[in-house]
């Protein structure tokens, strides 16, 4: 037997796992490809923007982050935007846009969360199931079966766990993945926040008025 004639012998349940399995599938490689537009070289992006605010070219840094495809470029621009004003305003129009900027980049993240619960879920309810109708079938031939019968009723029965369990797995892997993605973000947003806001506020050291 092939694999999907076993898996076939699984019942009607393995349609949600299948399907389960390619929602799962196409939330993950759409938000990876999400991600790596976030992944820009930021030691330089930085080092750019730092020489545009402190030779006071402020149009200069916008229009960098303009032509810088990724959400901390966004982000950076929403402070850049409110320079002159105090230091709060600009902390928090940074930490909105950032906010947004996350939300943005977690979007299907719960479902992924879900799939990876609910389909062992899914395969266990399936084995369970399988058992009561191979009970029932022992049941209806006076117990009257042989080890063959028996055993054919059992592994059909568990070919939902292992796929509900297959499923789920590779779903929370690739949930986590996602994860640690973001909290990279995350980290590397704090950096750049916190570097512009000392900017623009004046709030720098020698190092970086130097520059």
């Amino acid at each position: 037997m092939n694999l999907l004639s076993i898996l076939a012998k699984g019942g009607w349940l393995m349609i949600p796992i299948a399907l389960f399995s390619l929602i799962a599938l196409g939330i993950f490689v759409e938000r990876l490809l999400v991600l790596r537009k976030t992944r820009i070289n930021l030691n330089a992006f930085l080092l750019k923007l730092r020489q545009r605010i402190a030779n006071n070219d402020i149009e200069g840094a916008l229009v960098l982050c303009a032509q810088t495809e990724s959400p901390i470029a966004k982000v950076l621009e929403t402070g850049i935007k409110k320079h002159g004003q105090s230091r709060e305003e600009i902390k928090e129009a940074i930490e909105s846009a950032g906010r947004a900027e996350i939300f943005q980049l977690e979007r299907g993240f719960g479902a992924l969360a879900t799939i990876s619960g609910v389909a062992p879920l899914t395969g266990f309810l399936g084995t369970v199931t399988g058992m009561i109708q191979a009970f029932m079938r022992i049941q209806e031939l006076g117990g009257n079966v042989n080890a063959t019968v028996l055993a054919g009723g059992i592994w059909e029965a568990l070919v939902t766990t292992a796929a509900g369990l297959v499923v789920g797995i590779l779903t929370l892997l690739g949930y986590n993945y996602l994860v640690a993605r973001v909290q990279r973000f995350v980290f590397e947003l704090e950096v750049s926040s916190t570097n512009l806001l000392e900017l623009l506020t004046g709030d720098v050291d020698e190092e970086v008025s130097a520059s």
